[in-house]
């Protein structure tokens, strides 16, 4: 009998066509329905950009104004969400906490499993306005402050930040280049193909469970450090390394002993991450306007420069290594920084399952068995 390939990981392996995102070969630009990424996220708003996820193409002005009427009416969490996450362990992560709310959503829903693309529609644009809250909330709650109710006239990004931060002297909402950066992040993270997140969204949508189930479970494979978790572990190595003179023999250290360094490499780029130029800049505009910015922008770039020099294949870093610092300048708590990952792959992942159901066939693998050979109980 021929043996199986076996391609771990599904590495190589195509499982599906799909119309929302690819890397293209020729520019190694990620392209998000044909449009690459750094223009979108140079020359529109991450609202304009979930309109085109989710409608393939970008809105018009009329359009535009229609979907932010929508999906910002519905940023209010009910009296019973606010009870179960405030009633949630403070010391469990926060990507707990997201996971069991969006389950607990999902109960309310009275058509909790359609396959309409419309109803998709519905349930990813009320976790679209809801997810923000969610995690304002969980933040707050962790500094033993209170709910802030979200404005519906404020922008995504803009009314996010005002839920955490409010609109005081040190709020990122007074730094433009935090704003900027927050919400070019959001751009940038909003979509990647057949990841690990995106594709077991679309594992369980085809079993025709409900799209509540598939997000609940996309979120649950996100929090893996070694998918969504990676932003948080690249802060986590900084924080270890705290001075720049120490980056490079830092780096060459975990080379020698064959050690994953986070924030470096991917299995899809082959020239680098098409999105890290973007996030880079607006990281180290943004730390031009934080004391201290300066210490983590040396580090970036001594660690940069260490993986690249040190690496037989000339290593580069990916999305999660600039992101890492920008979100612990703004503020934030390291345990969130993937909750703000799910705050813009929502986006991703019911585009999706939208395409999902339009074609759908149950995702069932076989494995190669290497166990035991047929036996019986004496």
């Amino acid at each position: 009998m021929t043996a199986p390939d076996i391609k771990k990981g599904l590495a190589g392996v195509y499982a599906d066509y799909t119309a929302i995102s690819k890397v293209n070969p020729e520019t190694n630009s990620l392209l998000y329905r044909g449009y690459p990424v750094q223009e979108l996220a140079e020359n529109c708003t991450f609202e304009e950009v979930a309109h085109l996820l989710w409608r393939n193409e970008l809105p018009s002005a009329a359009q535009l104004k229609a979907f932010q009427e929508q999906y910002r009416a519905e940023r209010g969490l009910n009296e019973e969400t606010i009870a179960v996450i405030e009633a949630m362990p403070k010391e469990c992560h926060p990507m707990d906490v997201l996971r069991t709310a969006i389950s607990f959503l999902g109960t309310f829903d009275k058509e909790h499993f359609t396959t309409s693309a419309d109803d998709i529609r519905e349930v990813g644009r009320a976790l679209l306005a809801k997810i923000p809250t969610i995690i304002a909330l969980d933040i707050r709650r962790r500094r033993g402050e209170g709910y802030v109710k979200p404005d519906p006239e404020k922008g995504f990004s803009e009314n996010f930040l005002w839920m955490v931060f409010g609109d005081g002297p040190d709020s990122p909402l007074n730094k433009p280049g935090d704003v900027e950066c927050f919400e070019k992040s959001m751009i940038l993270y909003a979509e990647h193909s057949f990841n690990a997140s995106t594709f077991t969204a679309r594992l369980i949508t085809s079993t025709r469970s409900d799209t509540w189930s598939a997000l609940a479970g996309a979120v649950g494979a996100l929090k893996g450090p070694l998918h969504g978790g990676a932003n948080e572990a690249v802060m986590h190595n900084m924080l270890e390394i705290d001075d720049p003179a120490k980056a490079e023999q830092w780096c060459k250290d975990k080379l020698a002993s064959k050690e994953v360094v986070m924030g470096f490499g991917h299995r899809v780029y082959k020239k680098g991450d098409s999105r890290v130029p973007t996030m880079e800049a607006a990281f180290k505009k943004l730390a031009s306007e934080h004391e201290g910015g300066e210490k983590w922008v040396e580090m970036y770039d001594v660690m940069e420069k260490a993986m690249y020099e040190n690496t037989s294949i000339n290593i580069r870093p990916n999305l999660d290594f600039p992101a890492g610092p920008a979100y612990y300048l703004m503020g934030f708590d390291i345990p969130f920084f993937t909750p703000l990952f799910v705050m813009a792959r929502i986006t991703g992942w019911s585009a999706h399952i939208i395409e999902q159901y339009e074609n759908n066939s149950l995702i069932r693998p076989l494995a190669a068995y290497n166990g035991h050979d047929e036996r019986h109980v004496s």
